[in-house]
């Protein structure tokens, strides 16, 4: 039979005895310590680019950032103006003062249709002075319709920043902003202004995150008030918890400045990890102090219970730690640092939860239950209730949890050629609200403009080659096959620019069949890739022998970046079978659409492995704190059923996984072992020498009022983040709120019954009668 080590708590009653005595040393302590700490916080860097979303050393992340080194490109917006007739004088008036007015703002370099206006026909004036020969430019070639410069209602300007960092961006977009804003002021053809683009949106990501963490941290400080003066009813009580929680929080936030680490999308997490885990602990610690026995002095009990709840709630918080550092395996960037950080700062708030949460308690002079009357005379009717109902139903219970658990893994994994598994989502788009502007402009304009999944084939030519005439007419064909395939909206690369330059000349739209002609144009291309920078953008200068394609989805494709790539593998054996230059090159993808891919190629791989490690953790937590045989594994019951359950909800409510729910089974797993392990270490305390009924009635009444309080805290705390506009976190919070609540309802339902039939016995069947006295010192 598995026993309690008791040896272990009289060792610690030194210890504590020592830490409780030096009180003001310890304040004084983290006095100096806080100051230092709060710096370290205020200066953590944020971070949601796409490029910095996968860890470095990921393939496809290596390759991306060797293109970018060779192909430096600038963030680039659109804008739409949208209008009855964009060939009419008004909205041809319009577009022109507004490219002005953007391209004067410093850092903002414009392009329209204006803009080929002016350099193909240099002096020709304003074209709303001459609509129909614009009309004719424009529709003379499809190059400008694939590139989304102009539709049958609308006219775009695109708009490239120079904004190598998050701020400068922010705000040339504000400026761009201010003068679109303006617009309507003045123009009376402009109907609406579409803003489309990677910038605004990862704008709007970063100021939603910072966001959400100012909404949520009043509100659950708010409610961790409420709860701790409703339980404990002391405002002593009430100082010590709560000085002891802000500290735990301000160190964990200081760990991520000391460490490096910055804030992501998933990063409004952390906090909220730390506050609810760290709140958790310390209702776990009052909630033991307050239960004074009688004979027992005040000072000997604060000893003793901080030694007796020392092993339990050290095995939670390293459950919990260990959980979250599983996700160091995951190649997402983000869901990596967000492991290391909330691994830390749990580590560094059970720390404070045993040294300056004692010397507060002490300090303030908190009561206990002799001295005021606390919330939970429902958990000694529970305790008495709870242990025979659920041997009535011990069969019925378990085997419904054991359905709807199976329910849940099928929901997840799917069924071999019957039932996919759950969809997986990483377009940026998903994570912003769909009400929001930014999100209604980008889907109009993928729907009817382009789509936006990007891919840019990297091309790798003989060396000095990349301007021969034979590799040149390889691109041209590998562009025309590109622009053939309905997933491709648009391709550009060198052919599609020199085609634009005889176009604007007068001679078509297309690369001449002359071999004479095609060579002279070629060497003509060489001398002007030393004075137009729009030309040797597209060539690594240095080797002559890198080139590339920017290849964009067509407008309401659903196929993603598989179709795309599906559509350029196919493309180029066509290519380089009519042209054998082209087969002597090689090629690779990067750019955003790659980068897309690759997260989602690691999101099923994070689930599994950082679940399976952290099953495997917790389970020898089990081995090593209880020794307690098949027994530490119905204590993992609950939260086994209840992240099964939640894999169901998901699927049935069609939340799919993404870098934020993904977490969930970690962040579950993790968290709500601490009430299993409470629950089981008080079990087996009394089952040294008593029986299967008198160790529940026993681990009701010490562990089940912590159990629900620590619940509603985790529930609540997560909750908040449904206040979150960004959809995945809203989501996570949810439904991991809903996970708290299932492992609770299951610890005091399918647990014991999961119990009742691994000890095969009987109420009142062992020499202990049921309900005797607990015992607790």
């Amino acid at each position: 039979m598995a026993l309690v080590d008791r040896s272990i708590e009289r060792r610690l009653e030194p210890l504590f005895g020592w830490i409780v005595g030096k009180r003001w040393l310890m304040v004084l302590v983290y006095v100096a310590v806080v100051a230092g700490a709060a710096r370290l916080a205020m200066d953590i860097p944020r971070d949601n680019s796409l490029e910095n979303m996968v860890v470095s050393s990921d393939p496809d992340v290596a390759a991306s950032h060797e293109f970018d080194r060779l192909f430096p490109d600038k963030p680039t917006v659109f804008l739409m103006l949208e209008t009855e007739d964009p060939f009419a004088a008004g909205p041809l008036n319009d577009l022109e003062r507004l490219e002005s007015e953007l391209d004067a703002i410093d850092g903002v370099h414009a392009f329209s249709m204006v803009t080929v206006w002016r350099r193909s026909r240099p002096g020709a004036g304003s074209p709303a002075d001459d609509p129909e020969t614009f009309r004719t430019l424009a529709g003379g070639s499809d190059f400008f319709r694939r590139q989304g410069l102009v539709g049958d209602n609308f006219l775009a300007i695109v708009l490239a920043l120079d904004a190598p960092e998050p701020e400068i961006r922010d705000a040339l977009l504000g400026r761009i902003n201010e003068i679109v804003s303006s617009a309507p002021d003045w123009s009376r053809s402009i109907d609406r202004i579409r803003r489309v683009g990677r910038p605004w949106i990862d704008a709007w990501l970063e100021r939603e995150t910072t966001a959400s963490s100012q909404k949520y941290f009043p509100l659950f400080g708010a409610f961790v008030i409420s709860l701790v003066l409703g339980l404990y009813r002391s405002w002593r009580a009430l100082a010590a918890i709560l000085l002891s929680l802000g500290v735990a929080v301000l160190l964990g936030m200081a760990f991520a400045g000391l460490v490096g680490l910055g804030f992501t999308i998933v990063s409004a997490l952390v906090p909220l990890t730390l506050m609810v885990t760290a709140t958790a602990s310390l209702v776990y610690l009052h909630s033991r102090f307050v239960d004074q026995p009688a004979g027992v002095d005040l000072e000997s009990h604060r000893v003793r219970a901080l030694a007796n709840k020392f092993v339990a709630v050290t095995a939670s918080v390293f459950a919990a730690a260990v959980g979250f550092a599983a996700l160091t395996i995951s190649n997402i960037r983000p869901i990596r640092e967000l492991g290391i950080w909330t691994s830390g700062g749990l580590l560094l708030g059970w720390i404070v939860c045993f040294t300056l949460y004692p010397a507060l308690q002490a300090l303030f002079r908190a009561p206990t239950r002799r001295h005021r009357q606390v919330a939970g005379i429902w958990v000694e009717r529970a305790a008495d209730v709870i242990p025979r109902w659920s041997y009535r139903w011990r069969w019925p219970l378990v085997l419904t949890a054991s359905s709807l658990a199976i329910a849940g893994l099928i929901a997840l994994l799917g069924i071999p050629g019957v039932l996919p598994g759950m969809a997986l989502e990483t377009d940026a788009l998903a994570y912003i609200d769909p009400d929001e502007p930014v999100a209604e402009d980008t889907q109009y304009f993928q729907e009817h403009v382009l789509g936006i999944e990007v891919a840019k084939i990297w091309i790798t030519t003989p060396d000095y080659s990349v301007l021969e005439p034979a590799t040149l007419r390889g691109l041209d064909r590998l562009t025309r096959e590109l622009e053939g395939d309905p997933a491709v909206g648009s391709v550009v690369g060198l052919s599609s620019i020199l085609r634009l330059r005889r176009y604007l000349a007068g001679l078509g739209d297309g690369l001449p069949d002359d071999p004479a002609t095609f060579d002279r144009m070629a060497a003509d291309l060489e001398q002007l890739m030393l004075s137009e920078p729009s030309i040797s953008q597209w060539v690594d200068l240095d080797s002559l022998s890198s080139t590339y394609l920017t290849v964009t989805s067509a407008a309401g494709s659903e196929t993603g970046i598989a179709r795309v790539a599906a559509a350029i593998d196919g493309a180029w054996s066509r290519a380089a079978s009519a042209q054998p230059a082209l087969a002597e090159c090689s090629y690779r993808l990067a750019g955003t659409g790659v980068l897309q891919a690759s997260i989602a190629s690691h999101l099923v791989p994070t689930l599994v492995e950082s679940f399976a490690i952290t099953f495997s953790i917790i389970f020898a937590t089990f081995v090593f704190v209880f020794r307690s045989g098949p027994a530490r594994l119905n204590a993992m019951v609950p939260s086994l059923f209840a992240i099964l359950v939640t894999f169901l909800v998901m699927r049935l409510t069609g939340i799919p996984l993404n870098i934020a729910t993904i977490l969930i089974a970690t962040t579950v797993l993790g968290v709500t072992e601490n009430d299993q392990i409470h629950f089981f270490y008080h079990f087996l305390e009394k089952r040294n020498g008593g029986n299967t009924e008198a160790a529940l009635v026993h681990a009701i009444r010490v562990a089940g009022h912590a159990i629900l309080f620590a619940t509603v805290i985790n529930a609540g705390g997560f909750l908040a983040l449904s206040l979150s506009n960004l959809p995945p976190m809203r989501q996570f919070g949810i439904v991991t709120s809903m996970a708290f609540t299932l492992a609770m309802l299951a610890d005091f339902t399918a647990l014991p019954a999961a119990l009742w039939i691994l000890f095969k016995e009987r109420p009142g069947a062992e020499d202990e009668p049921p309900g005797a006295p607990s015992g607790g010192e």
